[in-house]
Formats: C-alpha cells, sequence, structure tokens
C-alpha cells in the first residue's frame, strides 16, 4: 500500500518558490500517472504539476495561494487501502525531516556560462554525462531557458547542451545577414569548440530550421533531429506574430504576441513578459531580429525548408508538434516523406515542449534511446 508524496518540482536551474494557483483534483478522485492535479506559477511560467503515480488524491497539503519551496509536500497519492493513521504519519514524518534548500546550495549547481567562438560571445549549458550528446536550439526570439521544462530530464540519459543563438538570450547581438545558415555555422562553431563530435539536435520552431541546416551541412555531426513545431516543414506562418514580436518594444505590445505562443494563455506570467521586455530593449537585438526575420519569413510565408529532403537529412527523425500551434501549423507534420516519426498533442500550442513537458521529454527520451 505504497504512499506517495507529491512535492514542489523544480522548473529550471533559478527555481525556487512556487505559487499554488489552484487545483485540479478534488480529494478522493482517483487520479493516473501524467495526470495534473495542481496549477503552479513561478517567475517563468505556469504550468500543471503531474502525478507520477496511480492511485487516489488523499490529501491536499498546500492551499491555494501558499508561495512555497522546491520540494514541499503538495499533496498525497495512495490507494484506498491505506489507512488515514498510515497517511498521517507518512505526512508527519516527511515534515519533520523536510530541509528547504538553500539560496547558496542552488547556486553551486550547473549554471550556464559564456564562451568566446568564432568572435562572439556564446552563452550555454550543459547537464549530464556520457551518450551520444544532444544539443537544444531554441527558436526565433526565444534563448536556452525555452528548455527550462525538458534539460533536466533529458540530462538524466546523456549530456545536453543548450545555447542561446547569435542575437538572442545573453550571446553576443551582431549577426550579419541573419541567415538559417548563419546561425547554423554559430551551432557548428560551438559544436567544435566544445568537441561534439557528433550529436542529436533538437531544434525548437526557428532551431529546427537550424538544426535542419547544420544537418545538411554537416551531415557526419548529426546522429538524430528531433523537430518541434518546427519551421521549415512548410510554407505557412503567422507573420502577424513574427512582426509584432520584433517591432514590440513594451508589456502592452509583447504580451498579446506571447500569449500566441501557447493554447492557454494564462501560462504566461508576468515575469516571462517582464524578461522579455528586458531583452527586447538591449543594444543590437532589434536589428537582429530583423534581419533573421527577413531571411527566414515573408509576410506570413516561410522562404525555405527542407520538407521535401526530411527523410535524407538525418538517420532518424521524430517531429512533434502541438495541435492548437497560432504560429506554424500543426497540418505541415502531416505526409511528411520517409521514415518520420511524428507526434501531434491535442490540446496544446507552439510552446508545446513547456506546455506538454513530460510527454515531450518520453517521447524525446525513447527516441533517443531508440
Amino acid at each position: 500500500m505504497p504512499i506517495h508524496m507529491i512535492t514542489m518540482p523544480k522548473w529550471g536551474l533559478s527555481m525556487e518558490h512556487g505559487q499554488v494557483n489552484g487545483w485540479l483534483k478534488a480529494i478522493g478522485d482517483r487520479v493516473a500517472k501524467g495526470d495534473e492535479i495542481l496549477d503552479v506559477e513561478t517567475d517563468k511560467i505556469a504550468s500543471g504539476v503531474e502525478c507520477a503515480f496511480d492511485g487516489i488524491l488523499r490529501r491536499q497539503i498546500a492551499q491555494e495561494g501558499d508561495t512555497l519551496a522546491v520540494g514541499t509536500l503538495l499533496a498525497v497519492v495512495a490507494d484506498a487501502e491505506a489507512g488515514e493513521a498510515e497517511i498521517d504519519a507518512a505526512v508527519e514524518a516527511f515534515q519533520r525531516d523536510f530541509v528547504p534548500a538553500s539560496a547558496e546550495a542552488g547556486e553551486s549547481g550547473p549554471q550556464p556560462e559564456k564562451a568566446q567562438i568564432g568572435g562572439r560571445t556564446v552563452r550555454y549549458l550543459k547537464l549530464g554525462e556520457g551518450g551520444t550528446p544532444a544539443v537544444l536550439i531554441h527558436g526565433f526570439g526565444g534563448d536556452l531557458n525555452n528548455w527550462l521544462f525538458n534539460h533536466a530530464d533529458l540530462a538524466a540519459h546523456r549530456t545536453v547542451w543548450a545555447l542561446d543563438l547569435p542575437g538572442h538570450g545573453e550571446s553576443g547581438k551582431a549577426v550579419e545577414s541573419g541567415s538559417a545558415q548563419e546561425l547554423a555555422d554559430a551551432v557548428i562553431a560551438f559544436m567544435d569548440e566544445r568537441g561534439i563530435e557528433r550529436a542529436h539536435l533538437i531544434g525548437h520552431s526557428m532551431g529546427a530550421l537550424v538544426a535542419m541546416t547544420v544537418a545538411d551541412q554537416a551531415p557526419t555531426r548529426v546522429a538524430s533531429l528531433s523537430l518541434i513545431s518546427g519551421a521549415g516543414l512548410g510554407k505557412e506562418i503567422n507573420g502577424a506574430y513574427i512582426n509584432g514580436f520584433t517591432e514590440g518594444s513594451n508589456r502592452n505590445a509583447l504580451k498579446p504576441q506571447l500569449a500566441k505562443l501557447f493554447a492557454d494563455p494564462s501560462l504566461v506570467t508576468r515575469q516571462l513578459v517582464e524578461d522579455i521586455v528586458k531583452y527586447k530593449r538591449l543594444e543590437g537585438v532589434q536589428e537582429a531580429l530583423r534581419k533573421i526575420a527577413a531571411s527566414a519569413f515573408e509576410g506570413d510565408a516561410q522562404r525555405a525548408g527542407y520538407r521535401d529532403r526530411l527523410a535524407g537529412l538525418a538517420p532518424r527523425v521524430l517531429v512533434i508538434w502541438g495541435e492548437g500551434d497560432q504560429i506554424i501549423p500543426a497540418s505541415h507534420a502531416q505526409g511528411l516523406p520517409g521514415e518520420v516519426r511524428v507526434h501531434v498533442l491535442g490540446g496544446k500550442g507552439h510552446m508545446v515542449q513547456m506546455e506538454a513537458a513530460s510527454e515531450v521529454n518520453r517521447l524525446l527520451n525513447e527516441f533517443l534511446e531508440g
């Protein structure tokens, strides 16, 4: 009669606390592995806390509105046979022994680093050891934090690198043409400098186009391609979003654009918007994004892609999409040539790796292990 403790998750290296926004399951409800049982908001994003066990929700320890440290007990899931006294004792023992991690301890873990590569500053993060490494490539206007729900889970099985592309995050902002080729060259230079001879490339949105360009340019360096909500697999794209994000510089202009990234716009937190506003106001960002957008997109169309050649770009290819993607239509995942593994997740949007992190991580790990 196992008694399972549901605790405040740690989403990303910087997360120390989360706020309970509300319960999605009631006491007495049967829950299955993968069910979301409550909503939690962090300084980056709001998301559902998933149950890792089958059973019945027997206790709601956290209250709506509570701000709690990572690891704090939120709920208890157990079989019907578990007695009330047993659950009370298990909760008491957990609370007695629980010590919140200090901020200082959190800082001692892996943190993003910077290097001078090809005359540019490049910010990157490395987690995990062993295996064929994976390299995570974010999309237009993003950075390595776009993978904050994925990096650690993937790194439990192999070395995983994430980087900020030129013009993005805390990497150097200067770009020349802003083309996919220029960005792919920066990824190859990063791999060279870090000694990554061959890697699984995982690209989101524009990062998928960059990943395919790397595979086209340096096929021996690519063990597989995983393309999430990928640019470069069809013609259509939401030009109004691209233009609105590129030209927006304040909260009122950017928040409506960011809401389009998620099937559930309530996932866009105030802090996420503020972080994007700060990024957009950095010197050189506007010019870089304009060049990149002009190179890759024209109105509601993508300029170039690899759809017809996809199966020949890498030994194995995985495509994942959110069915409700408002930026690049999920229909681009249909009818792909060759032996391409495709998963379209219902009820999710463009940032499917955040909205359905557990499912995306499971699909990625199964594919990479295969």
